[in-house]
């Protein structure tokens, strides 16, 4: 999966520009426009703050 390009999907499919999907996660337009972009650098915590507007959620898994 293509986190980068699951994110725009979302957003576009809930008729959301990058502004609004930004002010409503909490989250900086600069973040949102490089998590689109697939910039490697961007913060787990961020992500789910977008992600969860749609009931989405990332996760590491550890191996014991």
């Amino acid at each position: 999966m293509n986190i980068a390009k699951e994110i725009t999907k979302l957003r576009k499919t809930a008729g959301l520009t990058q502004v609004e999907l930004a002010a409503r996660a909490g989250v900086g337009l600069r973040f949102l426009r490089d998590l689109e972009q697939g910039k490697s650098t961007v913060r787990l915590d961020k992500v789910n703050q977008v992600l969860a507007l749609f009931g989405c959620e990332l996760g590491v898994r550890m191996k014991p």
